[in-house]
């Protein structure tokens, strides 16, 4: 389900999913909300637009801090995902490298061919570096991109991106002199390059050439600037973990933030029971299934124990930052921004969802139950467990139907719910606020006597498939609800992640059974 009102007015990127997960269209905004929100609310789609807002079942969003990040972003995540609606354009476009043509006034320009008359620069592998370095050689000289010569003055010119050999604002000398220049930046002699440099600007001055020493100051403070660039990129050779949480009602949210040489590459999200050792726990789970990164940044320090133990999964130190200031700290406050924004974004749905079924509290903790079977063979229940209105994923649970013989999809739900409930009664675990049942009142009816049975009184609805419609117990009328209200869509999200499961579930045992 689309819960457009979740988005917050940020920069970022949102990526459209469809039932089985799998993300179909990643795209970049502005405004998330705006834009996201205008796919659902605008007619008259051209054919691939409708046909991918009728596949959309769910959506994530990524907050950055600027739109040229999210920008950033959104080429990183087309490129590791390639969604089925996003445009596959070849990726030559990372390997093309800058060519400096032969000619009376050279022209700089971008070439994916290394051949032909002049100098080949490259390939880069960093599509983004190639367009800084190529900005700023172009602008700092001067150079020229047109293929023709015009006769009069554009708007480069104008702007004084170019040196004006079209209309004989400079000579053939000093132009050569710019490109030998350009030359040498691209080269990679930029050390040499910014003392010669300095050393004309200097000697300009002497001379009292005014005029020429600030032009070559600027020169000079454009290629000092590529340099530092070049040097923090330089710098980050390695890979970045970002971890940020925050706990609240007995829950954990976590975002762990993936960056891969400086670019973030997405996130990953997580939310579980609060104990004590949480962290520890986490670390560990998580690090013996996936690679450390190189560096790890979170909130505070770990135990030696833990970096110990990052080092050995790794093969090779990790290094632990807690950063103060500076561009690690704004990685941690931006995974902590988007931590806020989408595990509490959720809280308002909670809000109207409680209000809506009149629940004693809020509730934190949904499970909701369906049975699945195909002409009455397979028969499989599932449970899908939402804490704080996210999937909890490592709290679902599959049944097997052992004392229902035929299709009896009343008995089956009573059994799953009878087997969940008396085990997490007697080992005294957590206990939901909510329990939802996928079907009418005959199904509600069933799970409600086993709840009674168990005397535990926690609240159980149901919804019913056709219309949309949620029951109560002892209510053979359903709530005042339309179906398009947030609450009802709230529900109908939950029971369609039970339902997607159990399926799952399903075709599994009947692909053993197959191949048995």
């Amino acid at each position: 389900m689309i819960d457009l009102e979740a988005l917050p007015h940020l920069p970022g990127c949102y990526l459209f999913k469809d039932a089985e997960g799998t993300i179909l269209y990643v795209g970049k905004a502005k405004d998330l909300k705006r834009r996201a929100s205008s796919y659902f609310q605008k007619l008259g789609h051209d054919p691939k637009t409708g046909a991918l807002v009728l596949a959309v079942h769910s959506m994530d969003f990524i907050v950055t801090n600027t739109e040229v990040e999210a920008l950033l972003l959104e080429n990183t995540l087309i490129k590791k995902h390639w969604p089925k609606y996003n445009v596959k354009l070849k990726d030559s476009s990372r390997y093309a490298g800058i060519h400096l043509t032969e000619e009376r006034f050279p022209r700089i320009r971008i070439s994916r061919k290394n051949a032909g008359e002049g100098a080949f620069f490259g390939p880069f592998t960093s599509a983004r570096e190639r367009d800084d370095v190529f900005q700023v050689v172009r602008k700092t000289f001067g150079l020229r991109t047109c293929k023709r010569l015009p006769k009069r003055a554009c708007l480069r010119y104008s702007l004084g991106h170019c040196s004006g050999p079209c209309i004989g604002k400079i000579t053939d000398a000093d132009y050569g002199k710019r490109v030998r220049r350009a030359e040498s930046l691209l080269k990679g002699n930029i050390r040499d390059l910014l003392e010669s440099m300095k050393e004309e600007m200097n000697g300009s001055a002497a001379k009292q050439e005014f005029e020429r020493s600030l032009e070559l100051r600027d020169e000079i403070s454009a290629l000092e600037r590529l340099q530092q660039r070049q040097q923090v990129e330089q710098k980050r050779k390695f890979d970045q973990d970002v971890l940020s949480y925050l706990i609240e009602g007995g829950s954990v949210y976590l975002m762990l933030f993936k960056v891969y040489l400086g670019t973030l590459l997405g996130k990953e999200e997580f939310i579980f029971a609060h104990n004590e050792n949480f962290l520890e726990e986490f670390l560990v789970q998580y690090y013996s299934e996936n690679e450390p990164a190189e560096e790890l940044i979170v909130e505070e320090a770990l135990d030696e124990s833990l970096a110990d133990f990052l080092a050995h999964v790794k093969g090779k130190k990790v290094r632990v930052t807690v950063p103060k200031q500076g561009e690690k700290k704004e990685l941690l406050d931006l995974a902590r921004k988007n931590l806020e924004i989408s595990f509490f974004g959720d809280r308002k749905k909670l809000e109207v969802l409680q209000e809506a079924l009149r629940l004693p509290r809020l509730p934190q903790v949904i499970e909701c139950f369906d049975i699945s079977h195909l002409s009455g063979t397979a028969m499989v229940g599932s449970m899908v467990q939402f804490r704080g209105g996210r999937p909890d994923k490592s709290n679902y649970r599959r049944f097997k139907i052992r004392s229902v013989e035929g299709i009896d999809d009343l008995a089956s739900i009573a059994e799953v719910v009878r087997r969940r409930y008396t085990r997490q009664k007697e080992e005294m675990r957590e206990l939901p606020d909510l329990i939802i049942i996928d079907g009418g009142t005959g199904q509600l009816a069933a799970a409600w006597q086993e709840m009674q049975e168990l005397r535990l009184r926690i609240p159980v609805v149901s919804i019913a498939k056709e219309k949309e419609e949620i029951y109560r117990p002892g209510q053979e009328t359903p709530l005042p609800l339309e179906r398009d209200d947030k609450a009802s869509l709230f529900v109908q999200e939950i029971r369609d992640e039970a339902h997607r499961f159990a399926i799952a579930y399903n075709r599994l045992l009947r692909t053993k059974a197959m191949t048995a």
